[in-house]
């Protein structure tokens, strides 16, 4: 941190206040039945009636029965209900109970052609773009909130921008967000709301599950600081208190979230440590806000980079003082870990429960003239070409000043020395508030560096956010535009002040300054697919619980609680970037560095060459891809051209998919095929039940005439008498036997004789060796007051064999 002299209280000349109260955020406009089931048989000794009812009775038929002479009365075809004795023997007509309706068969079809569907779409080709995942099904995204103690959720907000977050073990934590409820709030937007996000799972980008944390009571409300993170705390530097209503900064602390425990822990006044390159020690470290800042958990040290400080940063600090604006370089040891440039550290020694802080600020060009303060800016981490790695500063400036993008700040952490070098390629608009993350090929041949967004900062009071994506491919330093894919999500708002983080090779934007004309922007969290170079309607989670299972080094240990790459896993400098798991290179960056999805990059140097510094004489960090036999050990994921284990995983997904489509084709195709023999088997019952009024009719008409009608066969007799005149009957005469012989079936025409249940063939049936007839055995509940069944034991579904005989057989 810079070392500053006190001064004197005087008329302060215009000064650049937050970047994001001259935007104008807080004082523009606000954001804008079933049918009727068939009939059946049921057959009463004693109708019970409360009132007289009408009911049907079916006409006679001379052509049917050939009983003329026996109908002595036809008044009238519709009678009104007795209680006479022989109207108690007439079968009634009632609604079914298990009748499948229209409905049903309509829903059959409708089924078939969907089954017809599901095949042709899952075995289509498609050019696969990006992550590799199936559709998330709404069931397994959980779009609702958490809430703790009943209170009420602060997740749901109009905007949200200029926060602290980080991501450890899958989870990304948010703290402190300035945020509005609405387009017309113009005060009281700082915070310090606490969420998470779970990353371990899948979720919908117009869903994002937010869980929102028990809001602290210790740590204040800032914004424009900075949540380091180590493998099992976060802690918060920085930021700057309300300017409305203004606020009053507290005392210098620093602020952990031991995660375990859940518990928030203040480390006061936090003092420096003398080492390489950096200022004397017992100095305090002072709060800085709009700085840059990054953590790397496995080498557990976290930085902060440039910044500025004033009377919202800084306890005692008049309002009539200038703000001043850095370029020094405040790096945090973590609690049990060494650093080499720090005195204190020497000798492998760790550092103690509140750390160790070293204010860089003579490391090399840092002080020269071409090494301008700055704030606003990005800094991001590459593995090798250094003992333990470079950080990369990009863009930022003051009032007057902006940081070349064509010029980047290379700084050589083992030897805590800043470099510049010149980038290649088309360089992006000067800017400040944009976002970064990087991601690097599985053999550790490039490291991709994707800046998103950002605003200018001219003319003042009229600054444009952007809404393009840059990458810097790292060594070769070149820049290139990327042109996104919107086939599967639009381009969210431009925007600037939101952060951005990469887990399973997906950057995650959140939150973010945008056009005041353009209403709230709810909720705010965005997706980027980093291989496919596209933006998603959904995060997909590619490491899922391996995030929060140990990881000691072993071969077969499944833990991955940073998301490497599989073949870069490990917790030292030699290890791969966090997030990367899953990354391919896009083939827009491999036509300019060469190469393919998994690295093998042949723009391995600067294009443009160092004078000085670890890109000139430092090697990269290389990693294996394949094994002794030649497999691939590592996983990627397609970004256009595909490799052997994606293939084999997308084959077979579509193999799965199919069989299960076939599965429900068949059994959909059965159902409708039951439902259209079920259909034709009631039409037919229809029929009999009709033929069996009329046979009673007949044989109540006809007792008068003859006693033809009084040897009909012993099912019809048995249908509509008592148990006495049953009996009387067990025998065939031969007029009954005449009688029965010229009744017919609704099926006269094609020459078959229907002989009912007790016909010339038998009483039941059987003929005179006593053989069963299966026309008979077929369509004996068609007569003897069993309606037709879709469901049980006896119904269509399961005996569809025998509910076609009885189609076939009439």
């Amino acid at each position: 941190m810079d070392s500053t002299q006190p001064q004197p209280a005087f008329e302060a000349p215009t000064r650049r206040k937050s970047v994001f109260m001259e935007v104008g955020l807080v004082d523009e406009e606000q954001v804008r039945s079933e049918r009727s089931p068939a009939p059946s048989i049921a057959k009463h000794a004693r109708p019970r009636h409360m009132r007289p009812a009408r009911t049907v009775r079916f006409r006679s038929k001379d052509s049917i029965l050939g009983l003329k002479d026996a109908i002595a009365q036809s008044d009238n075809d519709w009678e009104t209900d007795t209680d006479s004795d022989e109207d108690d023997t007439i079968p009634r007509i009632q609604p079914s109970q298990n009748m499948v309706s229209p409905k049903v068969y309509r829903l059959g079809m409708l089924t078939v052609l969907l089954a017809l569907m599901l095949p042709i779409l899952q075995i289509t080709s498609m050019s696969p773009q990006g992550v590799r995942a199936g559709v998330i099904p709404q069931t397994s995204i959980e779009p609702t909130v958490s809430r703790l103690d009943g209170r009420d959720s602060t997740t749901d907000v109009c905007k949200r921008w200029a926060g602290q977050s980080a991501v450890v073990n899958g989870t990304l934590y948010m703290y402190g967000f300035r945020t509005s409820n609405d387009s017309q709030q113009k005060s009281d937007t700082w915070t310090n709301d606490f969420l998470s996000l779970d990353l371990t799972k899948s979720w919908q980008i117009a869903g994002p599950s937010l869980t929102s944390l028990p809001t602290p009571s210790g740590p204040p409300a800032v914004s424009l600081g900075y949540l380091w993170n180590s493998l099992s705390s976060l802690y918060l530097y920085g930021g700057e208190f309300s300017e409305d209503p203004q606020g009053t900064p507290t005392a210098n602390s620093v602020w952990e979230y031991k995660i375990s425990s859940k518990e928030w822990v203040e480390h006061k006044d936090p003092k420096s440590s003398a080492g390489d390159n950096a200022e004397k020690a017992g100095q305090s470290i002072q709060r800085a806000a709009e700085g840059s800042g990054f953590s790397v958990a496995n080498l557990g040290r976290g930085w902060y980079f440039g910044g500025h400080q004033d009377f919202l940063t800084t306890e005692g600090w008049s309002n009539q003082v200038e703000r001043i604006y850095l370029k020094s370089l405040l790096e945090f040891t973590f609690p049990g870990f060494s650093n080499e440039g720090v005195d204190d550290l020497k000798g492998g020694k760790t550092a103690g429960d509140d750390g160790v802080y070293r204010n860089i600020t003579e490391g090399g060009l840092q002080n020269s003239g071409s090494f301008p303060e700055r704030a606003d800016g990005v800094l991001v981490y590459v593995p090798g070409f250094g003992a333990e790695g470079t950080l990369i500063g990009v863009t930022g400036g003051d009032n007057d000043t902006f940081a070349q993008m064509n010029v980047i700040d290379v700084y050589d952490i083992a030897n805590s020395t800043w470099y510049k070098q010149n980038t290649a390629g088309k360089t992006p608009k000067y800017r400040v508030n944009p976002c970064a993350v990087v991601a690097g090929a599985a053999d550790g041949s490039s490291y991709n560096i994707y800046m998103y967004g950002g605003q200018s900062l001219q003319p003042a009071g009229n600054q444009t956010q952007y809404d393009d994506m840059w990458i810097l491919s790292v060594p070769s330093f070149t820049w290139i535009e990327v042109d996104p894919d919107t086939s599967k999500s639009s381009s969210p708002p431009a925007r600037a002040g939101h952060s951005c983080h990469v887990w399973d090779s997906q950057m995650i934007v959140l939150g973010g300054y945008t056009d005041p004309q353009l209403g709230c922007d709810t909720p705010g969290i965005y997706a980027f697919n980093m291989s496919s170079l596209g933006w998603s309607d959904q995060f997909t989670a590619l490491t899922g619980d391996k995030a929060t299972k140990a990881y000691n080094g072993n071969e077969g240990d499944e833990g991955n609680p940073l998301a490497q790459q599989a073949n870069q896993r490990g917790f030292d400098h030699k290890a791969g970037l966090e997030g990367s798991y899953g990354y391919s290179v896009p083939k827009q960056v491999q036509s300019v560095i060469g190469g393919k999805e998994t690295g093998g990059a042949t723009l391995t140097a600067p294009v443009q060459t160092p004078t000085d510094g670890p890109y000139k004489s430092g090697t990269p960090q290389t990693y294996t891809v394949t094994g002794p036999n030649g497999a691939i050990i590592t996983q990627t994921v397609d970004s256009g051209n595909s490799n052997s284990s994606a293939n084999k995983a997308n084959k077979i997904g579509a193999i799965v998919g199919g069989v299960l489509a076939g599965v429900f084709f068949f059994v959909a195709a059965y159902f409708a095929f039951c439902a259209w023999i079920y259909r034709k088997q009631v039409a037919i019952w229809k029929e009999h039940a009709a033929m069996v009024t009329a046979r009673s009719n007949a044989e109540k008409n006809g007792a008068a005439g003859g006693a033809g009608g009084a040897f009909l066969g012993s099912a019809i007799a048995s249908s509509g008498k008592n148990s006495t005149e049953r009996n009387q009957r067990d025998g065939l005469g031969t007029s009954g036997s005449a009688t029965a012989s010229a009744i017919r079936t609704s099926n006269e025409r094609t020459g078959t004789s229907y002989t009912g249940a007790a016909g010339v063939a038998g009483a039941g049936g059987v003929d005179a060796l006593g053989r069963r007839r299966s026309s008979a055995s077929s369509t004996d509940d068609l007569l003897d007051g069993q309606e037709p069944a879709f469901w049980g034991t006896r119904g269509v579904l399961l005996n569809p064999r025998r509910s076609l005989r009885v189609i076939n057989r009439d």
